[in-house]
């Protein structure tokens, strides 16, 4: 997005959160398992920029390896707060978000891809997904416990709850 694309509509570039994407083959690989970029910057071959608009869901990925195996796996899902509104940091994100979930380790990784999966599955884009459910989610896993899982019905309450508030 270029400044005047930015004051004709009205918007700073400061109020997205810019994600700092990196690929180094097989050592550093972060990437957007969902979510709706609005702009990007392509900083070199092995690095970019990626922003989101305030309101707006994405699920982020970390990983990374050594010589011995892997020594990162993250994912992070995070709503993108608006001007005044508190967040948290999460690494490679600026200024931050609201975070809805994080995991580390691939087993805990692996499920979470496999929710977002299901819910693909019937047909729901994961971004518009309540934001109580990824923190159900969350909870659960951190808890050791099975969560429910996302079904149409829940997520027609969601956009009910959404339209009325």
């Amino acid at each position: 997005m270029n400044a005047t694309h930015e004051a004709a509509s009205g918007r700073s570039a400061d109020v997205f959160a810019h994600v700092e994407m990196t690929w180094i083959e097989k050592r550093i690989e972060h990437w957007i398992r969902f979510g709706h970029v609005v702009h990007e910057q392509v900083l070199d071959r092995r690095r970019r920029i990626l922003s989101f608009p305030p309101g707006t869901v994405f699920a982020f990925l970390r990983w990374a390896a050594n010589d011995y195996g892997t020594v990162v796996s993250c994912i992070d899902i995070v709503r993108v707060t608006r001007p005044g509104e508190p967040y948290q940091t999460v690494p490679f994100v600026r200024p931050g978000g609201e975070s809805l979930l994080r995991q580390s380790g691939w087993p805990k990784v692996r499920l979470v891809l496999e929710a977002i999966d299901r819910i693909e599955a019937i047909g729901i884009d994961p971004v518009d997904v309540a934001p109580d459910h990824w923190r159900h989610l969350h909870n659960r896993m951190l808890s050791g416990q099975a969560s429910r899982p996302y079904t149409p019905d829940h997520h027609h309450a969601w956009l009910r709850r959404r339209a009325v508030s």
